[in-house]
């Protein structure tokens, strides 16, 4: 509710002064009483307390209002890009919490900025990539250097195709960061999602070229849950190929299903190389990587499928990785998602 008292100080621009004004507002008024109560005033003690009063609350606020002004000095800074600055916080008031949330607002819009520095440079990264080699590729077949044979144009295709999947990454992303991506959810058959998930893996992963199968492992009885489908094939899409890419050649990739009480608990499992320990934390932050880049992506599609996940009401995380055969070593990636049953009310 909006204060509607009145402010009679408003008008004043320093807060010692302010508290002066007060101090001396309220030794008049009780000196007033005084005189109305005794019927005289002592002049010269009364003008000594007053000024004396008046002085030590010059020299006491000066420690109270030290931290306003280290926010106007920040604020400042801040407003020229600079986000170091902080505010000493050792009172216990209402100015020292002000200085406590202030010096937390600050360090979020510093690593809101770094984060914005990252992503900018990263998008010019990736961008400057497959347009340096369509530019290359364009500039050789219009000198004559190569011929526009079906080779040449499949290969500026592929990087036209580079171009348009990181474009959709980035909107996704801005729209997910928005808040303006609506679930639409509708019961959808486990079984069924999972078939079709890994059936547009398989060619994918054929078109491409890589030697990988895939195996989907689940229970007899029939699961249904509520989901956005479009998004979590989304999802799905993004950690198959994720597996296909970066599985050694005749490798297997894959993919079951679990119920483990109002819970599906989703898993895809690779051969590769797997990811470290130190880097599992990372990976599903926006163009993170690690050393499993060299099978090239944009870095963008864990970022996407942690997002809707958690727009769904569930997790995803890396593990460490099991066999997947009896006689195969516990090597590769495996990432677990689980997912509620039913949407939460």
């Amino acid at each position: 509710m909006m204060d509607l008292l009145p402010r009679p100080l408003d008008p004043v621009r320093s807060i010692k002064l302010k508290l002066g004004i007060l101090l001396v507002a309220s030794g008049a008024a009780g000196l007033g009483i005084f005189r109305i109560g005794i019927g005289w005033l002592p002049p010269m003690t009364s003008i000594t307390a007053i000024a004396l009063a008046l002085l030590t609350s010059q020299v006491l606020a000066h420690g109270m209002t030290s931290p306003l002004r280290e926010m106007t000095a920040a604020v400042r800074a801040m407003a020229r890009g600079d986000y170091s600055r902080r505010v000493r916080a050792t009172s216990r008031d209402e100015v020292g919490e002000l200085a406590v949330a202030f010096n937390q607002m600050a360090s979020d819009l510093a690593e809101a900025d770094r984060h914005r520095r990252e992503l900018i440079a990263n998008v010019s990264h990736e961008l400057r990539t497959p347009i340096t080699a369509l530019q290359g590729l364009l500039e050789n077949v219009v000198d004559g250097v190569a011929e526009p044979d079906p080779g040449t144009l499949r290969t500026a295709l592929a990087q036209t195709e580079r171009l348009g999947q990181l474009v959709a990454e980035l909107l996704d992303l801005s729209r997910l960061d928005a808040g303006v991506v609506p679930l639409r959810r509708v019961r959808v058959d486990v079984v069924d999602f999972l078939d079709e998930a890994v059936r547009q893996a398989a060619v994918t992963a054929a078109g491409a070229g890589r030697e990988v199968g895939f195996q989907v492992r689940h229970g007899a009885e029939p699961l249904v849950f509520e989901a956005d489908p479009w998004r979590l094939h989304q999802v799905f899409a993004n950690l198959l190929d994720n597996a296909a890419r970066h599985s050694p050649a005749g490798g297997m990739v894959l993919v079951s299903v679990d119920q483990r009480g109002d819970q599906l608990q989703f898993e895809v499992i690779d051969e590769g190389d797997g990811i470290p320990v130190e880097e599992r934390s990372r990976v599903f932050e926006r163009f993170t990587r690690g050393e499993r880049a060299r099978g090239g992506g944009t870095g963008l599609g864990l970022a996407i499928a942690h997002w809707v996940v958690e727009m769904h009401g569930g997790s995803i995380a890396v593990l460490d990785p099991v066999p997947t055969a009896p006689d195969r070593p516990a090597n590769g990636c495996r990432i677990r998602v689980s997912l509620p049953l039913a949407a939460a009310t």
